[in-house]
Formats: C-alpha cells, sequence, structure tokens
C-alpha cells in the first residue's frame, strides 16, 4: 500500500530522529511500539534510563511549533503506550523518561526536547 506525504513525512523523520540519538549515545530499542492503547514512535534506552520518544515533524514554517503539538491527550496516551511496553516486556524498577523530538524544515533542523513531560501531568 503506497504511503501519503504524511506518512512518507512522519517516517524520514523517525529515520532522522534515530539517527540523532543514536550519534548522541541513545540505543534504539524499538521503532513504532504498537499496542492496543497506542503506540509510541522510538523506545530507546539512554544510560540506565528507558526513553519513549515522540518525534513530530514539519516541512515548512508554522506559526506553532512541532513539539507544541503534543498536547495533553497525546502524552497520556504516550504514557498509556510506555505502560504496556513495560508490562508487556517485564520492566520494572526502571526509571523512564519521555522525549519529543521536531524535525522542521528544509534543509532538516532538529531539536530534542529531553523530559518533555511527566506521567503524572
Amino acid at each position: 500500500m503506497a504511503q501519503n506525504s504524511r506518512q512518507q513525512l512522519g517516517s524520514l523523520a523517525e529515520d532522522q530522529a534515530a539517527a540523532f540519538l543514536q550519534r548522541r549515545g541513545y540505543l534504539i530499542l524499538e521503532r513504532n511500539a504498537t499496542y492496543r492503547v497506542g503506540e509510541v514512535d522510538i523506545v530507546a534506552r539512554d544510560g540506565d534510563t528507558l526513553v519513549f520518544v515522540e518525534v513530530r515533524a514539519r516541512t515548512q514554517a508554522n506559526p506553532v511549533h512541532p513539539a507544541a503539538t503534543v498536547n495533553r491527550r497525546k502524552q497520556q496516551q504516550i504514557v498509556r503506550t510506555a505502560m504496556a511496553y513495560c508490562q508487556h516486556h517485564g520492566i520494572t524498577d526502571t526509571m523512564i523518561r519521555f522525549d519529543v523530538v521536531a524535525v522542521t524544515g528544509k534543509p532538516e533542523r532538529i531539536e530534542h526536547f529531553v523530559n518533555a513531560f511527566e506521567a503524572g501531568r
């Protein structure tokens, strides 16, 4: 099935974000981790911390920064998916973190927002 341009942009941005994180020493564990409750773009390790990464992309200037589009509802969905991931893999007693990677423009500019939101908020 052919991908539409939005899906292609998202896939390309995820590739760029994963490469960006790897260059910074992150170990990519899984991409597009999907469970009944939702999906998370990238699951990675940063040292001893398990990191769930949402990737957002824009091809052109927009008054709304891509990272700002990770609203409360999306955050809650990512947290639920992270909990499902941990349960599925038997992960306990591990620090987890939620990051956002924004990919904007041509040429691409990548911004990494470490600990972009918390599970309880």
